[in-house]
């Protein structure tokens, strides 16, 4: 019979043989994306972190050919060589402020590997006798910061008690500390360790766009004075100029906006999911410090180090060679043979335990037909049972039920479904002499 065959046997030693270590941005269960071995992390959007470096390189490098360079002959003294100095030191700076945002750890909780202890009893009325009270994890805790008490909440897919200002950030699938929000534009949380890097990212970018939209319209005025002609004269003679204007005021908003407003969090010592949130306008804020500490704390504070090595070496899962029930391979960790398992989808103990109770039904008192013969084939067996004409081909066969077969003509039975029909044929017997009594009454009664 044609079974399935075993895995290689090099898949299931490699990790039980090997040096047993691996690298835990390998083994790392969150969303990100991992470069240079691990010494860069990004978020899973990461590609859109080139889309933003073009948005800011691509501009300046129109400024610089079409304005920046025209501009360089018309001020004396080198000023007109600084135009270009400053715009490229802008342009670079800002790069590397968003580099230095999305490539870095944003202050990630390393998630446990399994739950804490259970604290309290779940409330029940009545315990029966032998019964162990069940164990609950309670949802919330409340925690004092600065005289203030604080929820905190557990989260189930790291499996700990998230830190004060810590949330779960569903696209990277991490736990982050002070966690602001997800930008999609680098690609990354914003968090504890890279937030002062995302602020001056976005105002340098403000700042890039008000020195382009300055220095074009100075251009633009430097060709009315030239050719003393009017301004919609002047603006038809630089186009690249009139497109910079455009994309820098539409780009000004935005950046812009996004500076003033977080300022207004650093002054209050808020983060945008919190303001959103929380809305600390309306009640305390036990983290506002003033001010001026507010702003000490944002961009004069030390760092603090990342709280997982990417790099380090931890110890593999050992993996365990598939064993086998009824001549099928099913994987160590499933209830359900390989074979049986739908891809893309978890298997769950109670399917694996209601097709046990699909089997067994069938084969009960209820599966077999008024005459107490075994009914032809169910639908449900239909599912194990070969169609017709298959004669010498494998056939898959369920792990308890594995002697339904097809030979010569006939369907043999196995000993654990004998007795079953042999109930149904004294059943049927039964019947039988049940109903002749009854026709022989009604003959009786029909005399008198």
């Amino acid at each position: 019979m044609n079974g399935l065959q075993p895995p290689p046997s090099d898949l299931a030693n490699e990790a039980n043989h090997g040096d047993g270590f691996i690298r835990t941005y390998k083994a790392w269960k969150g969303s990100n994306v991992f470069v240079l071995g691990g010494r860069l992390i990004f978020g899973p959007d990461v590609r859109s972190l080139f889309f933003t470096i073009f948005l800011i390189a691509a501009p300046v490098a129109v400024f610089c050919v079409f304005v920046a360079r025209k501009l360089m002959d018309d001020f004396p003294h080198h000023l007109g060589v600084s135009i270009m100095v400053v715009v490229v030191a802008l342009t670079l700076c800002d790069i590397i402020l968003l580099l230095l945002t999305s490539g870095r750890d944003p202050g990630i909780i390393p998630r446990n590997s399994h739950p804490p202890e259970p604290e309290v009893y779940e409330g029940i009325t009545e315990v029966r006798p032998g019964q162990t009270p069940p164990l609950r994890l309670p949802r919330t805790k409340d925690v004092v910061v600065n005289g203030t008490s604080v929820k905190i909440k557990y989260c189930d897919t790291c499996m700990l008690y998230r830190p004060p200002r810590c949330s779960h950030c569903s696209i990277c699938n991490n736990c982050v500390d002070r966690f602001d929000h997800h930008c999609p534009w680098v690609g990354q949380c914003i968090g504890l360790r890279n937030y002062r890097f995302f602020f001056m990212f976005v105002f340098l970018a403000t700042l890039l766009c008000l020195y382009v939209h300055g220095f074009c319209w100075v251009y633009i005025r430097r060709i009315m004075d030239g050719e003393e002609t009017t301004i919609w004269k002047a603006m038809t003679k630089t186009p690249a100029s009139i497109v910079l204007l455009i994309y820098t005021f539409i780009s000004v908003w935005f950046v812009g906006g996004l500076t003033v407003f977080h300022l207004y969090l650093i002054s209050t010592n808020q983060s945008t999911y919190e303001n959103f949130r929380y809305r600390y306008d309306r009640r305390e804020n036990p983290y506002n410090k003033g001010v001026i500490e507010n702003f000490m704390e944002i961009f004069c504070t030390s760092i603090p180090p990342s709280k997982t090595n990417f790099r380090a070496k931890i110890q593999k899962e050992p993996a365990i060679s598939p064993r086998t029930v009824n001549g099928r391979f099913t994987s160590p960790n499933k209830g359900k043979a390989i074979g049986d398992i739908e891809m893309g989808r978890k298997p769950v103990w109670d399917e694996a335990l209601g097709e046990r109770g699909d089997y067994e039904g069938q084969l009960s008192g209820d599966s077999i037909d008024k005459d107490g013969g075994l009914p032809d084939v169910s639908p449900d067996l239909s599912r194990i049972l070969p169609p017709e004409n298959t004669e010498g081909r494998g056939v898959m066969h369920h792990p308890r039920h594995s002697s339904w077969g097809r030979n010569s003509e006939r369907w043999e039975i196995s000993p654990e479904v004998l007795p079953l029909s042999r109930l149904g044929e004294s059943k049927r017997m039964n019947g039988r002499s049940n109903a002749e009594s009854t026709n022989e009454n009604q003959q009786y009664e029909t005399k008198f």
